[in-house]
């Protein structure tokens, strides 16, 4: 009777673990529970700061072709790149360099760290309105660089080229095959660098049902989202060092043998 209560109790206590693991799976748990009143009030898709080391496509367009061709960069003819000593991103993009300016055509040296790009836009628009041309021309900024990059116990690790940049945690955790069984859930890092070049980390649960409340669920360029593996899959990575193996064996042997000489001089007795 004892045995089978044991068993009863043993199996009992498996049954409550596993349930226990099957909840810290699902993501947004309980979500159905949350008012509709409170995403509406979600965080909007934040506009992206211009950092060092941004590389940014400057266009600039009018109805008059002619007039508006000295501010613009790109280069379209393929003999062009291949005779010369830049490369295609170099001669058509614009790299932010360490102090956070650009160089442009006729405009010259532009501080664009910290801006927006509708910021950008605007000030490059002024810039050439009504000073060098008659009509108010489009100017549009667009990055082409713009990289996330997912690391740890997901599928696919790696860095990611967001072409729309916009991008919010659960799609890129998408871009990178999903969290492994084994990732933590509730522990997700964020490291982000701010257009000052400070850094900010933020612990994300993927559990929490407000998740997309989060200011931290649009990601920014070059965020970095690291999935730390749960304590059974950090304890089976752990491997001995081959000095502690082989003590450990020869530990093993020493005890092995002091077992049998006592067995055998108990039984010689």
């Amino acid at each position: 009777m004892k045995k089978s209560a044991f068993y009863i109790f043993i199996i009992a206590s498996l049954f409550l673990t596993s349930c226990q693991l099957t909840q810290k799976v699902p993501y947004m748990q309980q979500i159905d529970d949350v008012p509709i009143e409170v995403f509406t009030n979600a965080p909007t898709v934040p506009e992206q700061i211009i950092r060092p080391g941004d590389l940014l496509d400057i266009t600039v367009m009018a109805t008059d072709r002619t007039s508006v061709q000295p501010f613009n960069r790109r280069v379209v003819d393929v003999m062009t790149v291949r005779t010369s000593s830049y490369s295609q991103e170099e001669l058509n993009y614009y790299l932010v360099d360490n102090n956070g300016y650009i160089d442009m055509p006729v405009l010259g040296r532009i501080k664009a760290q910290g801006m927006t790009k509708s910021e950008l836009e605007e000030y490059v628009r002024n810039q050439i309105y009504p000073r060098y041309i008659h009509e108010i021309p489009s100017v549009t900024v667009r990055f082409e660089n713009f990289r996330i990059s997912v690391i740890g116990d997901v599928l696919k690790p790696g860095s990611y080229t967001i072409p729309n940049e916009r991008v919010n945690l659960l799609e890129a955790l998408a871009l990178a095959g999903d969290l492994n069984i084994t990732g933590r859930r509730d522990n997700v890092l964020l490291v982000r660098i701010n257009s000052d070049g400070s850094r900010t980390t933020a612990r994300i649960d993927l559990n929490d049902k407000e998740l997309i409340m989060s200011p931290f669920f649009y990601l920014q360029q070059n965020d970095i989202i690291y999935v730390e593996p749960n304590q059974s899959k950090a304890a089976s990575a752990y491997s001995v060092p081959p000095a502690a193996s082989i003590a450990i064996s020869a530990t093993s042997v020493a005890l092995s043998a002091a077992s049998l000489i006592l067995t055998i001089l108990t039984y010689s007795k």
